[in-house]
């Protein structure tokens, strides 16, 4: 085992320099950008990672005509954090947001900033949600916080404008807007952030009848009972029986909730009946027309005859899963737009495009939705590049990669030094199909948001190696969990106290303790 934590160390740290890649990094040849991020896209919910639940054709095809990262992981699964991270390249301890309740310094190093200041033209469109005002895009409209599902309300340069239609149409609108309207004897660099597929799920008109008759397989894991695991997956609030709204996210009537539900005890202090009904009238008579025709039979049947027990958790699973990828279907659609007009304006052999979310989520697995946790579902992510002057077509990459790693790769293939206090690796060497050595073997994860926001999640920090994962959840509470990822995948079976995996444990203490002092995160 000294080994063992000897190789993990020596891949902690592999930080590679800007790679010379032909023809990459001169004035005329410099790649356009286009990084696509959704908000909480589990990768079970990508066709191309696995097809059970949905097809996703669109992002499929970045995959298929670029690279697929297998082991793609967030360094802290919350919205603000993860965004942060992705375009910092520092961890949330660097960087200054360890939680949706800290405020983004819009004014430090980005890799939009940095590409700004070399002569791109940049540009942010849909979802910022840092609580600060954008900097280093010559042009951004967002949505303001959450931002709504229907006629939502955007931000441009500072002026309110009110919409109307659906929100991840309008961001597609806006983003093929700015690719229009674009210089083109300047390269781009455009970030569209969707706010789909995030709580609490309200499809477009057109997929209200998507997956309807239709009964989407369960996780094997839904009526987990977290025998060998410690309080902090006991504790939570993130149940799918017990902690989804029947309004807001279930989809009943609000007479019905107001009336016999307990959803406003669910979260203390949020008024989540009167946040369903304005979610409703925020609609116009055609849209609330058609999201009515939509409802209410399967409605009907539920207020003629409550389900109990295992048949409530059925129907709330279904339910939340089935306007999940109603959500999601719109998103690759809007992929889909953004790759044919790469095509058939030539944009496409000389444009990076990332699709990836800000983290995973759970879709039933252990019986939960929403994130937080550094489990599988919830810590990894889908992400998925393609380039045609440089990846070749059909690449799966299974090496440990993070959100911090896209600020040094975009910065290494637009010719830009990647900035010294950055933590993250370019990607480049595997996109290209090579196999570097060293790569890392090691990845470090920090959660940080408890007691405060939504959940009940508890603070805990950890490491994942190819194949173990060892998590200490700390705060009002000292709790280790290690799992054997190559015979217990889904992370059912906490090994932390059986005698054969102690000196797994050990080492994998040692391997945190010295990430922790790298990285600068020592508690």
């Amino acid at each position: 085992m000294q080994r063992l934590t000897r190789t993990l160390i020596l891949g902690l740290g592999v930080f590679l320099p800007a790679l010379g890649v032909a023809g990459v990094g001169s004035p005329d040849m410099r790649p356009n950008i286009l990084f696509i991020m959704t908000d909480d896209h589990a990768r079970r919910a990508v066709s191309c990672y696995d097809n059970s639940l949905i097809q996703t054709p669109s992002i499929d095809r970045i995959a298929r005509e670029g690279v697929r990262f297998t082991r793609a992981f967030v360094t802290n699964a919350l919205c603000g954090p993860s965004r942060a991270v992705f375009l910092t390249g520092l961890y949330s301890h660097r960087n200054g947001l360890r939680d949706n309740r800290d405020r983004f310094d819009p004014g430090q190093m980005t890799f939009p900033r940095l590409l700004q200041e070399a002569g791109y033209q940049t540009a942010l469109v849909g979802k910022w949600h840092l609580r600060s005002v954008p900097q280093g895009f010559d042009h951004w409209v967002v949505l303001p916080g959450q931002g709504e599902y229907y006629n939502p309300r955007f931000i441009r340069m500072g002026d309110t404008l009110a919409t109307t239609g659906y929100v991840t149409d309008l961001i597609t609108e806006f983003a093929l807007e700015e690719l229009r309207s674009r210089d083109p004897d300047r390269p781009f660099c455009l970030m569209m952030h969707h706010k789909a597929p995030h709580r609490n799920w309200m499809p477009a008109p057109r997929h209200l009848g998507l997956f309807r008759g239709v009964e989407l397989p369960e996780p094997p894991t839904l009526r987990d009972d977290y025998a060998t695991r410690s309080a902090a997956a006991r504790e939570q609030e993130l149940e799918i029986a017990h902690h989804l709204f029947l309004g807001m996210d279930l989809k009943l009537p609000v007479e019905y909730v107001a009336q016999f539900s307990t959803d406003n005890a669910i979260v203390p202090g949020f008024d989540a009946i009167g946040a369903w009904q304005e979610m409703l009238e925020r609609m116009t008579p055609e849209q609330r027309a058609a999201w009515e025709e939509a409802y209410t039979e399967e409605n009907t049947a539920f207020l003629n005859a409550p389900p109990e027990g295992d048949r409530l958790l059925r129907w709330k699973y279904q339910r939340y899963l089935q306007d999940y990828l109603r959500c999601v279907a719109a998103v690759d659609e809007s992929i889909g737009r953004m790759l044919a007009y790469l095509d058939s304006t030539g944009l496409a052999e000389n444009t990076l495009v990332v699709y990836t979310s800000d983290q995973g989520f759970f879709l039933g697995e252990h019986g939960w939705f929403d994130k937080r946790f550094m489990y599988e579902e919830s810590s990894g992510m889908p992400m998925v590049i393609r380039y045609p002057r440089l990846i070749p077509p059909g690449i799966t990459r299974d090496e440990l990669v993070l959100n911090l790693d896209i600020a040094p790769t975009v910065l290494a293939l637009a010719g830009l030094p990647i900035q010294e206090q950055m933590q993250g690796a370019s990607l480049l060497p595997l996109m290209e199909g090579t196999a570097p050595q060293p790569w890392r073997q090691a990845i470090y994860y920090h959660y940080y948001e408890y007691p405060h926001g939504w959940h009940a999640v508890k603070r805990h920090y950890g490491v994942r190696t190819p194949d173990y994962k060892l998590i200490h959840f700390y705060n009002d509470i000292d709790a280790w969990e290690l799992y054997d990822l190559r015979g217990d995948p889904r992370e059912l079976h906490n090994v932390i106290d059986v005698p054969a995996y102690r000196s797994v444990g050990d080492s994998l203490r040692a391997v945190l303790r010295t990430l922790q002092q790298e990285l600068g995160d020592e508690l």
